[in-house]
């Protein structure tokens, strides 16, 4: 007999069927890896582990992976350096990059490049370009995935991420849209907090405090400097002009160029000390770095040099610069006109100070909209150097820019996303 929609066995039925439904929307998948973050060290990562046999699901929360990757260098990703020694790393412990960094080198990331036949050039200092675009080492990673059948979702983001008892298989267990994650390795590959527009946030920070890890105090870092007052004057009217020059904070010193923008300074040079800077200390530069401008005034004046001092200084700096420094030093505006052989001893140490050693407080920096990465991070005192997993949390791992590793602008701190996603991979 036919049970219409309204009878008992149509309503029971109906349950079964809606009891299924939920079950199904509930049903837990199962990985071997996790990796939140498809970034240069997720990536990497991931790839790495998933050749070894593991499969590896990656979690993107943005609609595309390799977002920092593809804006780097202009387009064009400096990828590492031929130079990448520790001493190019900030961290709270200095000698946590060191076992990573000798594990996977430069070379070892060029072998990849030469692999694809992706075409590339050095720049200054080492660091090493792509000739073409950026693509071209996103898409060397994700071929390397491919080679490790490693699952990519973008648009993914975790909700929560929950430990399993002990005794259970997987040891963690993911919320997210589409449902339920198990894995036996979770990797934190999140980043910092530099760009917000591309997707930035502070996850892996609140994540690496759930399970009770230490993060360090986090600034912007590789970034340019705001001024005010008189200086931001300056800047504004000398916006554009660039040149060499050593800077120095903290002990730390870099001779690059600087550039002069319509909020402060600017340009490598600046960038390179940002990340030594903070708020409150004085930076020093020198407009002549390789010079001695005392050296050079008393050659000018004992030769009886008749022409002025701007046509002299602007035979090493550009002339709108030497004009603008000199009408902002009020005491020193007079020497322009007067000739450099009637310069007394104390005028001369003037120039010197004004010109060679001159200190500025920042008023700020641009802040994580512009700065290239965090500095500060998850504390490696608690992360494993060689297995990149927390110690108090078997089956957890961070690596890349989440953790308090930072490197000099050049590509180091790309390579220490290859490095620590390679280590951590070996062990996942």
């Amino acid at each position: 007999m036919y049970a219409g929609p309204e009878s008992a066995l149509g309503v029971m039925v109906s349950g079964l069927r809606e009891r299924r439904s939920v079950a199904e929307a509930q049903a837990v998948e199962k990985f071997d890896c996790v990796v939140i973050g498809g970034g240069a060290a997720g990536l990497m990562c991931a790839a790495t582990a998933g050749q070894r046999g593991r499969r590896v699901l990656v979690l993107e929360h943005t609609k595309k992976v390799g977002k920092k990757i593809l804006m780097s260098g202009g387009g064009r990703c400096n990828f590492t350096n031929y130079e990448v020694e520790p001493r190019h790393y900030r961290s709270e412990n200095a000698h946590f990059c060191i076992s990573a960094l000798r594990r996977f080198t430069p070379d070892d990331f060029l072998e990849l490049v030469h692999k694809y036949q992706l075409p590339y050039h050095e720049k200054t200092l080492g660091q090493l370009f792509c000739d073409h675009k950026s693509r071209d080492i996103l898409n060397l990673l994700l071929a390397e995935c491919e080679l490790g059948q490693v699952e990519i979702r973008t648009n993914s983001p975790v909700h929560k991420v929950e430990p399993l008892p002990a005794g259970v298989q997987a040891r963690f267990r993911l919320t997210l849209d589409a449902g339920l994650v198990d894995c036996e390795s979770l990797v934190v590959a999140t980043g910092g907090l530099s760009i917000p527009t591309m997707g930035a946030t502070g996850f892996g920070y609140d994540l690496a405090k759930q399970f009770a890890l230490k993060v360090t105090p986090r600034q912007a870092a590789l970034v340019p400097f705001t001024l005010k007052g008189r200086w931001l004057r300056v800047a504004q009217e000398l916006a554009g002009v660039s040149a060499p020059v050593r800077v120095s904070c903290q002990g730390q010193s870099f001779v690059e160029a600087m550039l002069f923008t319509h909020k402060g300074l600017s340009g490598p040079a600046m960038l390179q000390i940002s990340n030594y800077w903070s708020p409150g200390e004085a930076i020093e530069v020198d407009f002549l770095p390789g010079e001695s401008l005392r050296y050079l005034l008393d050659e000018w004046r004992s030769s009886g040099a008749k022409a002025g001092l701007k046509t002299l200084l602007s035979r090493y700096l550009p002339g709108r610069f030497v004009a603008a420094w000199l009408d902002a030093h009020p005491e020193l505006s007079a020497l322009a006109d007067k000739p450099v052989a009637q310069y007394r001893n104390t005028e001369l140490d003037a120039l010197v100070l004004c010109f060679q050693h001159w200190r500025c407080v920042p008023n700020g920096t641009e802040g994580y909209r512009t700065a290239e990465v965090t500095r500060g991070g998850v504390n490696t005192d608690g992360v494993s150097s060689k297995t990149f997993e927390a110690k108090s949390v078997p089956g957890l791992y961070f690596v890349g820019e989440v953790l308090d590793v930072t490197g000099w602008l050049g590509g180091y701190n790309f390579q220490w996303a290859w490095a620590s996603g390679y280590c951590a991979g070996q062990y996942v």
